[in-house]
Protein backbone atom coordinates (compact mmCIF):
# COMPACT_ATOMS: atom_id res chain seq x y z
CA UNK A 1 0.00 0.00 0.00
CA UNK A 2 1.57 3.36 -1.02
CA UNK A 3 1.80 6.39 1.25
CA UNK A 4 -1.06 8.27 -0.41
CA UNK A 5 -3.37 5.27 -0.07
CA UNK A 6 -2.36 4.79 3.54
CA UNK A 7 -3.16 8.41 4.34
CA UNK A 8 -6.51 8.11 2.59
CA UNK A 9 -7.47 5.07 4.62
CA UNK A 10 -6.30 6.77 7.78
CA UNK A 11 -8.62 9.68 7.11
CA UNK A 12 -11.51 7.37 6.27
CA UNK A 13 -11.21 4.87 9.06
CA UNK A 14 -9.29 6.37 11.97
CA UNK A 15 -11.39 8.34 14.43
CA UNK A 16 -10.78 9.46 17.96
CA UNK A 17 -13.45 6.98 19.09
CA UNK A 18 -11.30 4.13 17.78
CA UNK A 19 -8.00 5.38 19.19
CA UNK A 20 -5.93 2.85 21.13
CA UNK A 21 -8.59 0.16 20.76
CA UNK A 22 -7.96 -3.36 19.54
CA UNK A 23 -9.88 -5.74 17.32
CA UNK A 24 -10.07 -9.52 17.59
CA UNK A 25 -10.31 -11.16 14.17
CA UNK A 26 -10.83 -14.92 14.09
CA UNK A 27 -9.92 -17.33 11.30
CA UNK A 28 -8.61 -20.86 10.66
CA UNK A 29 -4.91 -20.34 11.31
CA UNK A 30 -2.01 -21.58 9.20
CA UNK A 31 -1.19 -20.12 5.80
CA UNK A 32 -4.67 -18.61 5.47
CA UNK A 33 -4.36 -16.56 8.65
CA UNK A 34 -0.85 -15.51 7.61
CA UNK A 35 -2.23 -14.25 4.29
CA UNK A 36 -4.99 -12.34 6.07
CA UNK A 37 -2.55 -10.79 8.51
CA UNK A 38 -0.27 -9.57 5.72
CA UNK A 39 -2.97 -8.34 3.36
CA UNK A 40 -5.53 -6.95 5.82
CA UNK A 41 -4.50 -6.85 9.49
CA UNK A 42 -1.16 -5.08 9.14
CA UNK A 43 -2.35 -2.53 6.55
CA UNK A 44 -5.40 -1.76 8.69
CA UNK A 45 -3.24 -1.16 11.75
CA UNK A 46 -0.90 1.01 9.70
CA UNK A 47 -3.81 3.06 8.36
CA UNK A 48 -5.72 3.46 11.63
CA UNK A 49 -3.37 2.75 14.50
CA UNK A 50 -5.78 0.09 15.75
CA UNK A 51 -4.18 -3.19 16.79
CA UNK A 52 -5.63 -6.36 15.26
CA UNK A 53 -5.37 -9.50 17.36
CA UNK A 54 -5.51 -12.68 15.28
CA UNK A 55 -7.09 -15.76 16.87
CA UNK A 56 -7.64 -19.25 15.44
CA UNK A 57 -10.68 -21.52 15.63
CA UNK A 58 -11.83 -24.71 13.97
CA UNK A 59 -15.01 -23.32 12.46
CA UNK A 60 -18.65 -23.99 13.22
CA UNK A 61 -21.42 -22.00 14.86
CA UNK A 62 -21.05 -23.22 18.44
CA UNK A 63 -18.38 -20.78 19.68
CA UNK A 64 -20.27 -17.81 18.19
CA UNK A 65 -23.54 -19.00 19.73
CA UNK A 66 -21.91 -19.34 23.15
CA UNK A 67 -20.69 -15.76 23.08
CA UNK A 68 -23.95 -14.32 21.76
CA UNK A 69 -26.16 -16.30 24.16
CA UNK A 70 -24.05 -15.29 27.16
CA UNK A 71 -23.96 -11.67 25.97
CA UNK A 72 -20.18 -11.79 26.24
CA UNK A 73 -19.08 -11.24 22.65
CA UNK A 74 -15.30 -10.95 22.44
CA UNK A 75 -14.80 -11.84 18.78
CA UNK A 76 -15.24 -8.82 16.53
CA UNK A 77 -14.96 -10.34 13.04
CA UNK A 78 -14.98 -14.04 12.15
CA UNK A 79 -14.12 -15.96 8.98
CA UNK A 80 -16.98 -18.45 8.44
CA UNK A 81 -18.16 -21.00 5.89
CA UNK A 82 -21.13 -19.86 3.84
CA UNK A 83 -23.25 -22.75 5.12
CA UNK A 84 -22.61 -21.60 8.70
CA UNK A 85 -23.24 -17.99 7.71
CA UNK A 86 -26.74 -18.92 6.52
CA UNK A 87 -27.45 -21.00 9.62
CA UNK A 88 -26.13 -18.46 12.11
CA UNK A 89 -27.85 -15.56 10.37
CA UNK A 90 -31.23 -17.31 10.37
CA UNK A 91 -31.03 -17.79 14.14
CA UNK A 92 -30.02 -14.22 14.94
CA UNK A 93 -26.41 -14.93 15.84
CA UNK A 94 -24.91 -12.45 13.35
CA UNK A 95 -25.19 -8.76 12.62
CA UNK A 96 -26.87 -7.75 9.36
CA UNK A 97 -24.68 -6.10 6.73
CA UNK A 98 -26.02 -3.61 4.20
CA UNK A 99 -24.00 -4.10 0.96
CA UNK A 100 -24.55 -0.43 0.13
CA UNK A 101 -22.22 0.46 3.00
CA UNK A 102 -19.29 -1.56 1.60
CA UNK A 103 -16.48 0.12 -0.29
CA UNK A 104 -17.11 0.57 -4.03
CA UNK A 105 -14.73 -0.69 -6.70
CA UNK A 106 -11.82 1.59 -7.67
CA UNK A 107 -13.84 2.84 -10.67
CA UNK A 108 -16.82 3.67 -8.47
CA UNK A 109 -18.89 0.55 -9.24
CA UNK A 110 -21.14 -0.17 -6.23
CA UNK A 111 -20.15 -3.19 -4.17
CA UNK A 112 -23.44 -4.94 -4.97
CA UNK A 113 -22.40 -5.08 -8.64
CA UNK A 114 -18.74 -5.82 -8.05
CA UNK A 115 -18.90 -9.00 -5.96
CA UNK A 116 -19.34 -12.32 -7.76
CA UNK A 117 -22.74 -14.04 -7.40
CA UNK A 118 -23.31 -15.49 -3.95
CA UNK A 119 -20.55 -13.50 -2.27
CA UNK A 120 -22.89 -11.08 -0.52
CA UNK A 121 -25.46 -12.39 1.92
CA UNK A 122 -27.61 -10.86 4.62
CA UNK A 123 -24.98 -11.35 7.31
CA UNK A 124 -21.71 -12.02 5.51
CA UNK A 125 -19.26 -10.70 2.95
CA UNK A 126 -17.24 -13.41 1.22
CA UNK A 127 -13.55 -12.60 1.00
CA UNK A 128 -12.05 -15.51 -0.93
CA UNK A 129 -12.93 -18.42 -3.18
CA UNK A 130 -11.51 -21.90 -2.68
CA UNK A 131 -12.07 -24.78 -5.00
CA UNK A 132 -12.09 -28.55 -5.43
CA UNK A 133 -10.50 -29.55 -8.73
CA UNK A 134 -9.22 -32.51 -10.66
CA UNK A 135 -5.44 -32.76 -10.38
CA UNK A 136 -3.02 -35.26 -11.88
CA UNK A 137 0.63 -36.25 -11.82
CA UNK A 138 2.05 -35.48 -15.27
CA UNK A 139 4.43 -38.45 -14.95
CA UNK A 140 1.40 -40.76 -15.01
CA UNK A 141 0.44 -39.61 -18.50
CA UNK A 142 3.49 -39.21 -20.76
CA UNK A 143 1.27 -39.04 -23.81
CA UNK A 144 -2.26 -37.67 -23.88
CA UNK A 145 -3.15 -35.57 -20.84
CA UNK A 146 -6.53 -35.25 -19.09
CA UNK A 147 -8.20 -31.95 -19.95
CA UNK A 148 -11.78 -32.29 -18.75
CA UNK A 149 -13.92 -33.53 -15.89
CA UNK A 150 -15.14 -36.35 -18.13
CA UNK A 151 -11.56 -37.58 -18.41
CA UNK A 152 -11.51 -38.21 -14.67
CA UNK A 153 -14.20 -40.84 -15.20
CA UNK A 154 -12.58 -42.32 -18.33
CA UNK A 155 -10.46 -45.19 -16.98
CA UNK A 156 -9.86 -46.56 -20.47
CA UNK A 157 -8.11 -43.51 -21.96
CA UNK A 158 -6.60 -42.45 -18.64
CA UNK A 159 -5.92 -45.57 -16.57
CA UNK A 160 -4.87 -45.57 -12.95
CA UNK A 161 -6.32 -45.12 -9.50
CA UNK A 162 -8.36 -42.06 -8.64
CA UNK A 163 -8.55 -40.30 -5.28
CA UNK A 164 -11.85 -38.85 -4.07
CA UNK A 165 -12.92 -37.28 -0.81
CA UNK A 166 -14.90 -39.69 1.34
CA UNK A 167 -18.08 -37.61 1.26
CA UNK A 168 -21.00 -37.09 -1.12
CA UNK A 169 -20.42 -33.36 -1.65
CA UNK A 170 -18.63 -32.60 -4.93
CA UNK A 171 -18.63 -36.29 -5.90
CA UNK A 172 -22.35 -36.23 -6.72
CA UNK A 173 -22.08 -32.91 -8.55
CA UNK A 174 -19.09 -34.16 -10.55
CA UNK A 175 -20.80 -37.42 -11.44
CA UNK A 176 -23.77 -35.59 -12.95
CA UNK A 177 -21.68 -33.03 -14.82
CA UNK A 178 -19.44 -35.77 -16.21
CA UNK A 179 -22.60 -37.58 -17.30
CA UNK A 180 -23.76 -34.57 -19.29
CA UNK A 181 -25.98 -32.65 -16.86
CA UNK A 182 -25.59 -28.86 -17.39
CA UNK A 183 -24.15 -26.98 -14.43
CA UNK A 184 -27.32 -24.98 -13.88
CA UNK A 185 -29.36 -28.17 -13.59
CA UNK A 186 -27.15 -30.13 -11.20
CA UNK A 187 -29.04 -29.38 -7.98
CA UNK A 188 -32.50 -29.65 -9.49
CA UNK A 189 -31.42 -33.05 -10.85
CA UNK A 190 -30.15 -34.11 -7.42
CA UNK A 191 -33.56 -33.17 -6.01
CA UNK A 192 -35.04 -36.20 -7.79
CA UNK A 193 -34.62 -39.88 -7.05
CA UNK A 194 -33.77 -40.46 -10.70
CA UNK A 195 -31.05 -37.84 -10.52
CA UNK A 196 -29.50 -39.34 -7.41
CA UNK A 197 -29.51 -42.80 -8.96
CA UNK A 198 -27.88 -41.37 -12.07
CA UNK A 199 -25.10 -39.81 -9.99
CA UNK A 200 -24.39 -43.01 -8.09
CA UNK A 201 -24.41 -45.04 -11.32
CA UNK A 202 -21.74 -42.75 -12.70
CA UNK A 203 -19.67 -43.15 -9.55
CA UNK A 204 -20.09 -46.91 -9.90
CA UNK A 205 -18.06 -46.75 -13.13
CA UNK A 206 -14.89 -45.82 -11.23
CA UNK A 207 -15.66 -47.12 -7.73
CA UNK A 208 -13.19 -50.01 -7.92
CA UNK A 209 -10.44 -47.57 -8.93
CA UNK A 210 -10.99 -45.08 -6.10
CA UNK A 211 -8.76 -44.39 -3.11
CA UNK A 212 -10.77 -42.40 -0.57
CA UNK A 213 -9.26 -39.47 1.31
CA UNK A 214 -10.46 -37.49 4.33
CA UNK A 215 -7.83 -34.79 4.93
CA UNK A 216 -6.81 -32.08 2.48
CA UNK A 217 -3.12 -32.97 2.74
CA UNK A 218 -3.72 -36.50 1.41
CA UNK A 219 -4.37 -35.94 -2.33
CA UNK A 220 -1.00 -34.22 -3.03
CA UNK A 221 0.76 -37.01 -1.14
CA UNK A 222 -1.15 -39.73 -2.99
CA UNK A 223 -0.24 -38.11 -6.32
CA UNK A 224 3.41 -37.62 -5.34
CA UNK A 225 3.76 -41.23 -4.18
CA UNK A 226 2.20 -42.56 -7.38
CA UNK A 227 -0.61 -44.26 -5.48
CA UNK A 228 -3.10 -42.50 -7.74
CA UNK A 229 -2.88 -40.92 -11.16
CA UNK A 230 -5.70 -38.41 -10.70
CA UNK A 231 -7.29 -36.93 -7.60
CA UNK A 232 -9.92 -34.55 -6.40
CA UNK A 233 -8.03 -31.95 -4.41
CA UNK A 234 -8.18 -28.44 -3.06
CA UNK A 235 -6.64 -26.25 -5.73
CA UNK A 236 -4.55 -24.27 -3.26
CA UNK A 237 -2.85 -27.44 -2.02
CA UNK A 238 -1.90 -28.44 -5.55
CA UNK A 239 -0.62 -24.99 -6.46
CA UNK A 240 1.53 -24.80 -3.34
CA UNK A 241 2.91 -28.33 -3.90
CA UNK A 242 3.79 -27.41 -7.46
CA UNK A 243 5.35 -24.05 -6.59
CA UNK A 244 7.20 -24.82 -3.37
CA UNK A 245 7.92 -28.52 -3.71
CA UNK A 246 8.33 -28.70 -7.51
CA UNK A 247 5.83 -31.54 -7.73
CA UNK A 248 4.85 -32.47 -11.33
CA UNK A 249 1.17 -31.70 -10.76
CA UNK A 250 -1.33 -30.19 -13.14
CA UNK A 251 -4.82 -28.88 -12.44
CA UNK A 252 -7.82 -29.55 -14.67
CA UNK A 253 -10.05 -26.56 -13.99
CA UNK A 254 -12.98 -27.88 -15.99
CA UNK A 255 -15.87 -28.58 -13.65
CA UNK A 256 -14.20 -27.14 -10.57
CA UNK A 257 -16.62 -26.89 -7.64
CA UNK A 258 -16.01 -23.78 -5.60
CA UNK A 259 -17.12 -22.35 -2.30
CA UNK A 260 -16.48 -19.13 -0.43
CA UNK A 261 -15.65 -18.03 3.09
CA UNK A 262 -17.14 -14.84 4.50
CA UNK A 263 -16.35 -12.26 7.14
CA UNK A 264 -19.16 -12.00 9.69
CA UNK A 265 -19.77 -10.12 12.95
CA UNK A 266 -21.30 -11.88 16.00
CA UNK A 267 -24.54 -10.19 17.12
CA UNK A 268 -24.56 -7.94 20.15
CA UNK A 269 -20.92 -6.92 19.93
CA UNK A 270 -20.43 -3.58 21.74
CA UNK A 271 -17.50 -3.03 19.35
CA UNK A 272 -19.78 -3.32 16.30
CA UNK A 273 -18.85 -0.02 14.64
CA UNK A 274 -15.14 -0.72 14.77
CA UNK A 275 -15.68 -4.34 13.69
CA UNK A 276 -17.56 -3.19 10.61
CA UNK A 277 -14.83 -0.66 9.91
CA UNK A 278 -12.33 -3.53 9.65
CA UNK A 279 -14.72 -5.69 7.62
CA UNK A 280 -15.22 -2.84 5.14
CA UNK A 281 -11.46 -2.31 4.90
CA UNK A 282 -10.70 -6.04 4.50
CA UNK A 283 -13.18 -6.47 1.63
CA UNK A 284 -11.85 -3.66 -0.52
CA UNK A 285 -10.64 -4.63 -3.98
CA UNK A 286 -6.98 -3.84 -3.28
CA UNK A 287 -6.92 -5.89 -0.07
CA UNK A 288 -8.62 -8.91 -1.66
CA UNK A 289 -6.24 -8.77 -4.61
CA UNK A 290 -3.21 -8.60 -2.33
CA UNK A 291 -4.46 -11.59 -0.34
CA UNK A 292 -4.12 -13.73 -3.48
CA UNK A 293 -0.40 -12.88 -3.55
CA UNK A 294 0.02 -14.72 -0.26
CA UNK A 295 -2.31 -17.69 -0.79
CA UNK A 296 -3.75 -19.03 -4.09
CA UNK A 297 -7.40 -18.34 -3.29
CA UNK A 298 -9.48 -16.22 -5.62
CA UNK A 299 -10.78 -12.75 -4.76
CA UNK A 300 -14.54 -12.33 -4.59
CA UNK A 301 -14.67 -9.00 -6.45
CA UNK A 302 -14.39 -8.58 -10.21
CA UNK A 303 -12.32 -5.44 -9.74
CA UNK A 304 -9.95 -7.27 -7.38
CA UNK A 305 -9.36 -9.99 -9.96
CA UNK A 306 -8.18 -7.32 -12.42
CA UNK A 307 -5.58 -6.13 -9.91
CA UNK A 308 -3.93 -9.56 -9.59
CA UNK A 309 -0.82 -10.13 -11.70
CA UNK A 310 -1.14 -12.56 -14.65
CA UNK A 311 1.39 -14.91 -13.03
CA UNK A 312 -0.66 -15.23 -9.85
CA UNK A 313 -3.99 -15.15 -11.63
CA UNK A 314 -3.18 -18.28 -13.65
CA UNK A 315 -3.34 -20.36 -10.45
CA UNK A 316 -6.56 -18.88 -9.06
CA UNK A 317 -9.98 -20.53 -9.31
CA UNK A 318 -11.49 -17.14 -10.19
CA UNK A 319 -9.34 -16.26 -13.20
CA UNK A 320 -11.71 -15.86 -16.18
CA UNK A 321 -10.37 -18.90 -18.00
CA UNK A 322 -10.42 -21.18 -14.94
CA UNK A 323 -13.82 -19.93 -13.79
CA UNK A 324 -15.60 -20.51 -17.11
CA UNK A 325 -16.98 -23.96 -16.23
CA UNK A 326 -17.05 -23.64 -12.44
CA UNK A 327 -19.98 -24.70 -10.26
CA UNK A 328 -20.66 -23.03 -6.94
CA UNK A 329 -21.52 -25.34 -4.06
CA UNK A 330 -25.13 -24.70 -3.07
CA UNK A 331 -24.56 -24.45 0.68
CA UNK A 332 -28.22 -23.96 1.49
CA UNK A 333 -29.15 -27.05 -0.54
CA UNK A 334 -26.53 -29.14 1.25
CA UNK A 335 -27.74 -27.78 4.56
CA UNK A 336 -31.13 -29.30 3.80
CA UNK A 337 -29.87 -32.62 2.38
CA UNK A 338 -26.51 -33.38 4.02
CA UNK A 339 -27.76 -35.84 6.63
CA UNK A 340 -29.74 -38.04 4.27
CA UNK A 341 -27.07 -37.99 1.56
CA UNK A 342 -24.25 -38.76 3.98
CA UNK A 343 -26.22 -41.80 5.09
CA UNK A 344 -26.93 -42.86 1.52
CA UNK A 345 -23.32 -42.30 0.46
CA UNK A 346 -21.98 -44.40 3.33
CA UNK A 347 -24.42 -47.18 2.46
CA UNK A 348 -23.21 -47.04 -1.16
CA UNK A 349 -19.59 -47.25 -0.01
CA UNK A 350 -20.37 -50.34 2.06
CA UNK A 351 -21.81 -52.27 -0.88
Amino acid sequence: MNQATTLLFASLFCTSAFAEKALTVVSYGGSLAEAQVESAHKPYTKATGIKVISEDYSGGIAPIKTQVDSQKVTWDVVDAELLNVYRACSTGLLERIDPKTLAPAPDGTPAEKDFIPGALSECGVASYVWSTVVAYNTNAFPGEKPTSLKDFFDVQRFPGKRALRKAPQVNLEWALMADGVPRDQVYTTLETEEGLERAFRKLDTIKDQVVWWEAGAQPPQLLADGQVSLASAYSGRIVIASRKENQPFKIVWDGQVYDMEAWVMPAGNPNKAQAFDFLKFATQSSVLADQSNYIPYGPTRYSAQKLVSPEVQADLPTSPENFATALQVDSEWWGDHADELNERFNAWLAK
